[in-house]
């Protein structure tokens, strides 16, 4: 029997055993530059208990066709191989990579077998990531009021340097720094102090955000060397320095009085941009941050400036796959001019709509086309100078978190779950940075894909609050106010979560639903108590006739009857 084996150390009384099949089910959670690998064990164990698991990465081309091992620049949590669990976590994989993996079930008589070991094996193309710290910066030139730096590319760019930050500033006053941002791997630090030590820290940014602060690299600048004939005139020319600075701090002065705040800008580099930080507070004068397109009288305006235009003859819709608040949603497929034709969610807005759903719907578009990151949605394009006018999105296999989740309940691993938050994470800090404020995360507005990467979705809520003038809403930054009232909390919890509402209109608000106030009025639903007894055939009756909106508004009255058993809602 040449597929049956028997080791030296076998018991005599045991039988003789084979390999095992391969493993089963593998499935692939990818995070960034990592990825987390599920399988079940095979179906086989060929009669031993001893069975363990190895994991082979290699490195493909785009086509798949050509590969080559990854090689030890690729880290295995726990291990590569002797395996005893059913997972492991790839991590130091280069963004926007295509891999193979391998997994192999071994035991103790693989070694003897001429028979090719069997393996399952799955592809993953990682996504973009930011890029690796700085690892040295040299000094080249030092002036009494200069320093010149230089230094080198990332180990691991994980994709295009778009730019490079410089923070500096002067040894032991760490909370009062500068911010030179610049394309170049070199650059002048001018208006500095002589005989000063500062303390330099570069970083590189990709399309995916930011990358590490390098370490602290110290540099001083040269002394102030007069020549001799100048020693003479030293006293001279303190006393003259002396009065310089008290006109100039008289001057100061005087101008502070009547402008509080304000900063002067030196000339610089086109290619470069500073800003001062005191006391950490921050001044930003030309840095990228997410642009409120209400403020745009023009909404195609903005949309033009934030998100690319399709030709609709690019674009072929397939099936209807939901309703939602401006029209229906579909999926199908986009086929750009010389690109591959792949899958996308297309949003389009309804015949007859006003021009107030029209701003909505295009500022959607221009929020999402400002945000550039793997864990939130992306925009493909817009179609404006056609009807229906269509919102071109990612296609997300797998829906809304919500949904998956209960339709998979049971079937992932803690490892999978932490993968998809911690994706969530990712793209809300991604928001934070940009001075976003998104005002309406939970699971349902949360989308996943087939790799089970998590996305953050639904950019229209901030409309919710632009005609309400006690509402001070700012998304330039995340440091100004966001006032909230009662009436337009999304969800207020205290204590035990009771979300409160005055009335039925200021729930339906809530809902982004207010539209169907007067249909719930006329039909006698004036009360929350009452309308917790609506059923799905009453919201038919009064009107609400759109898939989305009557699960959107049935899932909130679940809640609402929970609330009332429990005691929560005043009635």
């Amino acid at each position: 029997m040449e597929t049956y084996f028997r080791r030296d150390d076998d018991p005599p009384a045991m039988a003789c055993t084979r390999p095992p099949s391969a493993p089963q089910n593998v499935i692939s959670n990818i995070n960034n530059t990592s990825v987390i690998l599920d399988w079940t064990p095979p179906a086989d164990g060929g009669g031993r208990k001893d069975v363990t698991y190895l994991v082979i990465c290699k490195r493909c081309s785009v086509d798949l066709v050509q590969c080559e091992e990854c090689g030890g620049g690729v880290r295995y949590i726990p291990q590569e191989a002797g395996l005893k669990n059913t997972t492991v976590m790839v991590v130091d994989l280069l963004a926007h990579t295509n891999y193979t993996f391998d997994i192999e079930a071994v035991n103790g008589v693989s070694e003897l077998s001429s028979v090719p070991r069997q393996f399952v094996s799955v592809n993953v193309t990682t996504n973009q990531a930011a890029p690796s710290p700085i690892s040295v910066v040299k000094k080249t030139k030092v002036t009494k009021n200069s320093i010149s730096l230089s230094w080198q590319e990332p180990n691991r760019p994980n994709g295009i340097i778009l730019e490079y930050e410089i923070k500096y500033y002067e040894k032991a006053q760490e909370t009062s720094y500068t911010i030179i941002k610049s394309k170049e791997t070199e650059i002048v630090v001018d208006g500095l102090k002589p005989t000063t030590v500062y303390i330099f820290q570069i970083r590189a940014r990709t399309a995916a955000g930011y990358g590490g602060y390098s370490r602290k690299f110290e540099f001083e600048t040269s002394p102030v060397s007069l020549p001799a004939s100048a020693q003479s005139q030293v006293p001279i020319i303190g006393v003259s320095v002396a009065v310089g600075m008290i006109l100039l701090a008289v001057v100061s002065g005087l101008l502070l009085s009547g402008r509080r705040c304000g900063y002067s800008k030196a000339k610089q580099d086109p290619d470069e941009e500073k800003m001062h930080f005191h006391n950490g507070h921050i001044k930003l004068p030309g840095i990228r941050t997410y642009i409120d397109p209400h403020t745009y009288e023009d909404p195609s305006q903005a949309v033009h400036e934030f998100a690319k235009e399709i030709d609709a003859s690019c674009i072929t819709i397939e099936r209807v796959i939901g309703a939602g608040e401006f029209g229906e949603v579909c999926s199908g497929r986009l086929k750009l001019p010389g690109k591959r034709e792949f899958a996308v969610a297309i949003k389009t807005l309804k015949a007859g709509y006003t021009e107030k759903q029209r701003r909505d719907f295009l500022g959607e578009a221009s929020i999402m086309g400002q945000f550039d990151h793997p864990n939130i949605i992306h925009l493909e394009g817009v179609v404006t100078k056609s009807k229906p006018v269509m919102i071109v999105t990612e296609y997300m296999e797998n829906g809304s978190l919500d949904s998956f989740l209960k339709k998979n309940d049971g079937h992932f691993t803690v490892i999978q779950l932490v993968g998809m938050l911690r994706g969530i994470a990712s793209g809300m800090r991604y928001l934070s940075d940009m001075g976003y404020v998104h005002r309406d995360l939970a699971a349902r507005n949360i989308l996943v894909n087939s790799n089970l990467v998590s996305k953050v979705s639904d950019f229209g809520l901030s409309r919710i609050l632009e005609d309400d003038p006690e509402a001070a809403y700012t998304t330039r930054s995340l440091r100004g106010p966001v006032t909230r009232r009662v009436s337009n909390l999304l969800v207020e919890h205290n204590t035990v979560g009771l979300c409160v509402y005055q009335s039925v209109g200021e729930w339906l608000e809530t809902l982004k639903m207010g539209r169907y106030t007067e249909n719930f009025n006329e039909s006698g639903y004036t009360s929350l108590d009452i309308v917790t007894k609506i059923t799905l055939e009453d919201l038919k009756r009064i009107g609400v006739g759109l898939a989305g909106h009557q699960k959107k508004i049935m899932n909130s009255i679940q809640e609402l009857r929970v609330q009332f058993m429990n005691g929560m809602m005043p009635v």
